[in-house]
């Protein structure tokens, strides 16, 4: 097998789209702009569509557990899921992507409080190496 049929079989997660490949799992590009239907090409009129993630694309983006996430955002700390059908919840990659650039911002500030450092005195025994 070439190297330029390697590059387009399914095995390496390589969709084609037209003259280009993307990453089958590609989580760039937050906006994309469509036409709406009906609409002649040409006369303006563009409307944004924003893009959605599923959980495993969030898993990759935000390296906290379910309940984690499910906690902050009952207190609001965390973009809010949504619905897309009875069974399909996605968040909008562009609301995650700005909590992230924030808590990032937050960190170098040092406003995030840290969890304290365990007390090695209160120890029952001393771990065994």
């Amino acid at each position: 097998m070439s190297n330029r049929q390697r590059a387009s079989s399914p095995q390496n997660g390589a969709v084609e789209t037209g003259a280009s490949r993307r990453p089958r799992n590609s989580i760039t590009n937050s906006l994309s702009t469509v036409k709406p239907a009906g609409r002649m090409p040409g006369d303006g009129i563009s409307v944004v569509m924003r893009r959605t993630i599923r959980r495993p694309q969030l898993r990759q983006l935000v390296p906290l557990s379910d309940t984690t996430i499910y906690e902050m955002e009952q207190r609001g700390e965390f973009p809010r899921r949504f619905y897309l059908t009875a069974r399909c919840v996605v968040w909008d990659l562009a609301e995650v992507e700005v909590w992230i650039e924030e808590r990032r911002r937050a960190s170098d500030a040092s406003l995030i409080k840290r969890a304290p450092s365990p007390d090695v005195r209160l120890r029952k025994s001393r771990p065994v190496r």
